[in-house]
């Protein structure tokens, strides 16, 4: 049995990417409030992970986040503002759009539910390997990304230190590296 019960759910809200539902329910011990709920369509993490003689490289992407108004590193990352997607073909169009980059294999790493608490979007989470470079395409809201390559001793510092402050980003990491110690 679920501890809420929805008595009631309406939409207040929506546009192309996001929309807005608040319901009214009923907690196990009778009371009843409102929740608010985020609802996105399903999106993608992509880690590209590029092995060379030199060591392992990462490429990020940074852009403009308006709803903290500041510029932040992360792996690239995104939907298609579509319910049903193949997850594989997201994260590899995502990784193309975003850093031009094509991988010659893809694997899943594993689901991961974004800000669950608020919010309502799947994040499939994708490893990228055998990188070729090409052009990006990026969306016209993400025409400021800039692409940046550094060493995994680098990212980790970053994330350390705050200049990585996505936790999409921090979660896929954490996930790589669990996948990455039962796996090799």
């Amino acid at each position: 049995m679920k501890p809420i019960k929805t008595i009631s759910s309406r939409e207040v809200y929506r546009n192309p990417w996001t929309w807005v539902r608040e319901d009214i329910i009923e907690r196990e011990n009778g009371e009843r409030g409102v929740y608010g709920v985020i609802e996105k369509d399903p999106a993608c993490i992509v880690i590209p992970l590029e092995k060379t003689a030199d060591g392992d490289f990462l490429y990020l992407v940074e852009q403009y986040r308006y709803t903290v108004q500041e510029r932040f590193k992360e792996f690239p990352q995104g939907g298609w503002e579509m319910a049903d997607v193949v997850p594989e073909d997201l994260a590899r169009g995502e990784l193309k759009e975003e850093t031009g980059l094509t991988a010659a294999r893809m694997t899943m790493l594993g689901e991961m539910w974004i800000a669950y608490g608020v919010m309502h979007q799947k994040h499939y989470c994708y490893l990228a390997e055998g990188l070729s470079p090409g052009e990006t395409k990026p969306d016209p809201e993400e025409t400021d990304l800039k692409l940046y390559r550094v060493s995994v001793a680098e990212f980790e510092a970053m994330l350390l230190s705050g200049v990585i402050m996505d936790n999409c980003t921090m979660a896929a990491w954490g996930l790589y590296k669990v996948w990455r110690e039962k796996n090799t």
